[in-house]
């Protein structure tokens, strides 16, 4: 279902004209109203004026996260403080937290764009939406939370823990979707069995994921734990939140951008300069209709590919591959560029192994050290050390020959790797430990 037909599947001449004409008011208004911004402005030489066209934007200054943390609490608004109705925040434990405002008609977009995203999953306003995403400052649950009100649904507001209660409530009001992180699918799934409740029986049909990257051998297994179709949402709080792109249920071939709201460029992480098309690279947003907190070309750290080639479920908007990984979670270990994504993939392909997992980071003398910890199932829990000694030589040698590093691989026992309720930490880095 196409939840809003004139904006989703405009032609793309017009949908660039529109972005243009956005982009034109946005460059005024971020220059007359943000004083970080018209400072930028100014270092390259540019005003708002020269924005004559969309390949235009590569004049202006890209927007990164520490920006919004130099600029700390209230800098990058672009209203006055009593407009803002809403203020969602990051967690801040890798640093200064950043601050995202929200004006009324900035909250009433995001509704909206994610009752586009609900409906081109295949949810409907006849739906029960089970929302597992964490509500308060992190995007997610208030994001979901009022798009899927906004198409006209009922929403189970269960935000994140208290796991055995969530499978409960799975069984006893029986939603037709669920909301969550990826590896919280799996871990409710893990929790069913211990409790004698198969999630594949309920009358659970969609499942919304995304706030962590991973990877289409987990869609399968998701899928096949669950029995539903898994589709991928991606978003971002400071760009808004979730809904910025979707997969749709039809196709599966890609996550469409909002491209009315969103302008998308990929480029080259190191250079800066834009890459061609179908070429991965950086994802780079410019926030084309917010009020309050408007971002000029943002660097997500994402990698990605574009494609404006019409889905076959009738939207012309843009849409982005899968993310394979972060340009800053990116590991190089001895010169060679890894992604946990790259190990899961194989992870996944190897039976007797789940898709929890931590890659242990290390220094030896001067060199760096990649330990892979991996749970197994309870299929080969049981087995001969030689077995289990077996899957672990044929991990090494898969990520050896694919990816061409060399890695300590540890199996664990089931449940031993610590389960999240939001985003799985992928990474244990102790390289400067000691």
């Amino acid at each position: 279902m196409i939840y809003d037909i004139q904006n989703e599947t405009l032609p793309r001449e017009d949908l660039e004209k529109l972005q243009l004409r956005r982009l034109q008011a946005l460059c005024e208004r971020v220059y007359a109203n943000v004083p970080f911004y018209r400072r930028k402005f100014d270092e390259k030489g540019i005003k708002p004026q020269d924005i004559k066209s969309l390949r235009d934007i590569t004049l202006l200054p890209f927007t990164v996260k520490q920006d919004l943390r130099d600029q700390y609490p209230f800098g990058m608004f672009a209203v006055p403080k009593d407009q803002i109705v809403r203020i969602h925040s990051s967690s801040g434990t890798t640093g200064t937290a950043t601050v995202v405002g929200y004006t009324k008609r900035d909250i009433d977009n995001w509704g909206a764009l994610m009752a586009r995203s609900f409906a081109a999953s295949g949810a409907t306003a006849a739906d029960t939406v089970h929302n597992a995403y964490g509500y308060g400052l992190f995007t997610g649950g208030l994001g979901a939370h009022y798009g899927a009100e906004a198409l006209g649904a009922t929403v189970v507001p269960v935000s994140g823990g208290a796991t055995r209660r969530q499978v409960t409530l799975l069984k006893d009001f029986a939603p037709d979707v669920i909301c969550c992180t990826p590896s919280y699918a799996l871990f409710l799934a893990e929790t069913g069995e211990e409790m004698g409740i198969n999630i594949k029986d309920l009358p659970l049909r969609i499942g919304i994921f995304g706030a962590e990257p991973w990877t289409n051998e987990m869609r399968v297994e998701i899928e096949k734990r669950l029995g539903i179709t898994a589709i991928d949402i991606y978003g971002l709080s400071e760009v808004m939140g979730p809904g910025v792109a979707i997969e749709c249920a039809e196709a599966q071939d890609g996550l469409h951008i909002q491209e009315d709201h969103f302008l998308a460029e990929t480029i080259d992480p190191v250079s800066g300069e834009p890459v061609g098309p179908g070429e991965e690279g950086e994802l780079v947003f410019t926030t084309l209709t917010k009020e309050g907190i408007p971002l000029i070309r943002y660097r997500t750290r994402d990698l990605t590919t574009l494609n404006t080639v019409p889905c076959k479920c009738g939207r012309t908007t843009a849409r982005m591959k899968r993310v394979t990984g972060r340009s800053d979670d990116m590991l190089i270990i001895r010169g060679v560029n890894v992604f946990p994504s790259q190990i899961e993939s194989i992870l996944i392909e190897t039976e007797g192994l789940t898709p929890h997992y931590q890659l242990i980071v290390a220094r030896q003398g001067n060199l760096d050290t990649l330990e892979v910890q991996v749970e197994v199932n309870e299929s080969i829990f049981s087995d001969e050390i030689k077995n289990l000694q077996r899957v672990e030589s044929k991990v090494m040698k898969n990520i050896k020959e694919f990816l061409g590093v060399t890695a300590k691989v540890t199996l664990v026992n089931p449940k031993e790797i610590e389960r999240s309720v939001g985003k799985a930490k992928r990474i244990v880095d102790k390289r400067n430990e000691g």
